[in-house]
């Protein structure tokens, strides 16, 4: 029995050259060894900047690196012969395949189309123009590189409901596409920020189309036959509307012979837009905590001045526990990220404590986090920053502790609010934990763990604290923690 775990096997700058996939395959086995579960994957078809995407530019989802498109035959992270080798090493160490899902748009269409499109308010996406524009647009994908192997179907104008360029006239903005399908508007059923975000980029593909509604429920058939991954994590969906979605992970959990790991990204930080998220989809799909790593942000920017216990308000975790995969950070909220939240270094022990450790909620690792990452790019000032993001101590420790350790009912001692603190009571095949964490001065807790663990010795499996504890009769004792850290203590043998 394991503790579901699960690693971001990727980040935003990952280097390109066909890198990654050996890498997953050589670090499989130590994934598995340390207590991880599945691992979530980059988006593995050909984007439309080839063998530099990273992979959400998405131009064809049927080229896992395998056709001469966009420049490469080869993926940033390798060719489909890599890919297939990389899942069947995870697979081998009987860790999950999660393949990241990129239905939202298409980039880098083959050919122009004249088309006639409505003006739209960027602001308020339901302000569309009555004028009609006629122009050309990018909206034809024929991959002919490809030449119909796997799928046949032709993207046209028809496919998509907007676009955010037009020529002949030369215009920049947001247009929405008419056509048979596009006379109510944008869809439904999608996040209601500037008043409707339906767009978001590139061609927008339109799921009221049945021709692309089937197609794509064709594609999620043709990648699991090809790949046997065990999951998918689900892009942009609040761009996406609901009622499809349900139709899709329908189709593709009959289609499985084992039920298919969900997990959607729906980037809010109100948690009732998330909860209505998952009525709309019927709780067919997890989500990734966006408040929480919110909440770890900003307790790492305040420091001491910061209320811990506060810590899971106002979070998915704390409201629908069954549906949050919680995370302290991922490639969106790394620096120089459009949603850039960066956790700082010295509170990612105690978050990844916070997440790792507790009974509710499925955690996810960042792959930076545990191997380390440095990069540059250009802020939104336009100047270039190089950015290190180190390897952060007792991850690993962590990781092996949630299968170790964290097993058995859960007590929380939140009363404080720089010291707070919660214990797991094992159970009778596995033993439990104390978890004491300070984000101001050295704090201490009094743990009472009842009768059964008078006079059991204890240490802090992180050495952040030296000394040994002892229960006494009533399984009572102080358990320390270091300023600004965290210590776990476990029994001694």
């Amino acid at each position: 029995m394991q503790n579901p775990t699960l690693f971001q096997f990727f980040h935003w700058y990952y280097p390109d050259g066909g890198k990654l996939w050996p890498e997953v395959a050589e670090k499989a086995a130590w994934l598995a060894e340390i207590g991880i579960t599945a691992a979530w994957l980059p988006p593995a078809c050909k984007g439309e900047s080839g063998g530099y995407s990273v992979g959400y530019d998405i131009y064809d989802l049927f080229d896992l690196g395998e056709f001469e498109q966009k420049g490469s035959r080869a993926t940033k992270y390798g060719d489909k012969e890599g890919l297939l080798a990389a899942i069947s090493e995870l697979k081998q160490h009987k860790l999950g395949v999660i393949l990241d899902v990129v239905l939202n748009h298409k980039m880098g269409a083959d050919e122009k189309e004249r088309v006639q499109v409505n003006r739209v308010n960027m602001d308020n996406r339901e302000e569309i123009s009555d004028d009609i524009i006629e122009a050309e647009a990018w909206t034809r994908f024929i991959f002919a590189a490809r030449n119909g192997q796997y799928s046949k179907f032709i993207w046209d104008f028809h496919c998509f409901s907007g676009v955010d360029h037009i020529e002949n006239p030369d215009e920049q903005g947001i247009f929405k596409i008419i056509n048979d399908y596009t006379g109510g508007g944008w869809n439904d059923q999608v996040d209601d920020e500037f008043g409707n975000y339906d767009y978001l980029m590139g061609a927008n593909v339109d799921f009221r189309n049945n021709a692309v509604s089937e197609e794509l429920k064709y594609w999620g058939r043709w990648i699991m036959e090809q790949t046997h991954c065990t999951g998918f994590r689900l892009d942009a969906v609040k761009h996406i509307p609901a009622w499809f979605y349900k139709e899709w992970i329908d189709h593709i959990q009959a289609q499985s012979e084992q039920p298919m790991y969900l997990v959607a990204e729906y980037w809010s930080f109100d948690v009732p837009t998330l909860q209505n998220y998952i009525r709309q989809v019927e709780g067919k799909t997890m989500l990734f905590d966006a408040p929480l790593q919110l909440n770890f942000h900003h307790a790492s920017k305040q420091g001491a001045d910061y209320d811990l216990t506060t810590i899971f308000d106002n979070t998915l975790v704390a409201a629908d526990a069954a549906h949050a995969v919680t995370l302290v950070a991922n490639h969106d909220t790394q620096p120089l990220q459009s949603l850039e939240a960066p956790v700082e270094p010295w509170f990612k022990p105690l978050a990844y404590a916070l997440t790792l450790l507790r009974e509710h909620g499925v955690p996810i690792v960042f792959y930076p986090d545990l191997f380390g990452a440095s990069y540059e790019d250009e802020g939104e000032d336009g100047n270039n920053y190089t950015v290190n993001l180190p390897v952060i101590p007792h991850l690993e420790a962590l990781i092996r502790a949630r299968q170790g350790y964290a097993w058995g009912a859960q007590t929380d001692y939140f009363d404080h609010p720089n010291c707070i603190a919660f214990s797991r009571s094992g159970t009778a095949e596995q033993p439990g934990c104390v978890v004491v964490m300070s984000n101001g001065e050295a704090g201490e807790k009094t743990i009472e763990l009842g009768d059964n663990f008078a006079g059991k010795q204890w240490r802090d499996m992180l050495e952040n604290r030296g000394e040994v504890i002892t229960t006494d009769e009533k399984g009572s004792a102080q358990f320390f923690c270091a300023a600004g850290s965290v210590s776990v203590w476990i029994m001694t043998e």
